[in-house]
């Protein structure tokens, strides 16, 4: 059995946090799902750049079943994207650039990141997010 095929059926069984962070010419924001119990806590952050350090300012946060966060993180594909690395496309003078960390499945860590180059199932995926949250 070929190695893709065995990835393609994985899934995310249980997180402990996934963080996505997005970065753009005039925002940051950066998403925080937590697994608590039977419950998934999804915090959206603003992040303001400071002259010492950066601060998280929270914009929202909502929380669903942990059922629910796993469908958006399954149906998106996400456990596919580690080691994810979207280069820049030549010709392309800005975007977003993202970057992805997770915890999943008793430890396994998984990451991503890119610069207006995602992996499949991403814009679902933030979509998602935005929808979890209430946030059209």
């Amino acid at each position: 059995m070929c190695l893709f095929g065995k990835r393609a059926k994985e899934k995310i069984v249980s997180f402990n946090v996934v963080t996505l962070r997005e970065m753009g010419m005039r925002s940051t924001r950066e998403w925080e799902i937590t697994a608590k119990g039977e419950e998934a806590e999804i915090s959206l952050y603003f992040i303001k750049f400071g002259q010492q350090e950066d601060v998280r300012e929270l914009e929202k946060r909502a929380v669903c079943p942990i059922s629910q966060a796993l469908g958006l993180l399954n149906g998106s594909g996400v456990l596919s994207w580690d080691g994810f690395v979207g280069n820049h496309p030549r010709g392309v003078k800005d975007g977003t650039v993202f970057d992805l960390k997770a915890t999943v499945n008793g430890g396994k860590k998984i990451s991503a990141h890119g610069s207006q180059n995602f992996p499949k199932g991403y814009r679902e995926f933030t979509a998602g997010l935005y929808e979890l949250i209430g946030i059209d």
